[in-house]
């Protein structure tokens, strides 16, 4: 009789560690809305390679294994939702650079709040092994996401108003393709707090 012996993960740890690559990529965001060096540049492109190094590392752990603590498609789209978050992050510099944008405070006001949301969703993941103790706090950090999804897309209706206002149409066009990148980096900040909260829901 023939045994196959899989290697077992903790997949838990894999996750918490792809949410502190997106988290990190976030605050380099910021410090490049703070400084847009190409230092600072080259900080938002390597942390996102290293938040996509995470994502593989988990989906080649999810296909080698047969069970799982967490529903595998709940794992699989969480992970997809971290690494959409960092790869906006990424194309935001790449393409203020192409089309010379200059960071301003409603990019800013954006970067920052994807950042604590970033950092809300880490704390969040670092708790769920914990889920049944600590169902109510992991509950009050998907809260404080989602409000600050709100909040990014009220900035980002503004700043849009703003833009229409007293910018030049091909100035228009750049700069609200950075907008609207940063706006879809919360749409997927508020989607993995929607997997988040699916999750605590089975594990009740």
């Amino acid at each position: 009789m023939f045994w196959i012996f899989r290697r077992r993960f903790d997949f838990y740890h894999m996750l918490a560690e792809q949410a502190k690559k997106s988290r990190d990529t976030l605050q380099a965001l910021v410090a490049f809305m703070d400084n847009p060096s190409e230092e600072a540049a080259g900080k938002v492109e390597f942390t996102e390679r290293e938040a996509d190094k995470k994502r593989t590392d988990l989906i080649k752990a999810l296909n080698s294994s047969f069970v799982t603590p967490i529903d595998r498609e709940d794992l699989y789209e969480f992970s997809r939702a971290l690494d959409d978050m960092a790869d906006y992050a990424r194309s935001t510099v790449e393409e203020m650079k192409l089309f010379g944008v200059v960071p301003n405070p409603r990019l800013r006001e954006m970067a920052v709040a994807m950042e604590n949301g970033s950092r809300l969703l880490l704390e969040a993941v670092c708790l769920l092994p914990q889920a049944s103790v600590k169902n109510g706090a992991i509950s009050e950090f998907l809260i404080k996401v989602k409000k600050l999804e709100n909040f990014i897309e009220r900035i980002y209706r503004q700043a849009l108003r703003e833009l229409f206002d007293t910018t030049e149409v091909i100035d228009i066009l750049k700069t609200r393709e950075i907008y609207r990148h940063l706006s879809n980096a919360a749409d997927r900040m508020d989607q993995a707090a929607n997997i988040l909260g699916d999750i605590l829901m089975k594990s009740a």
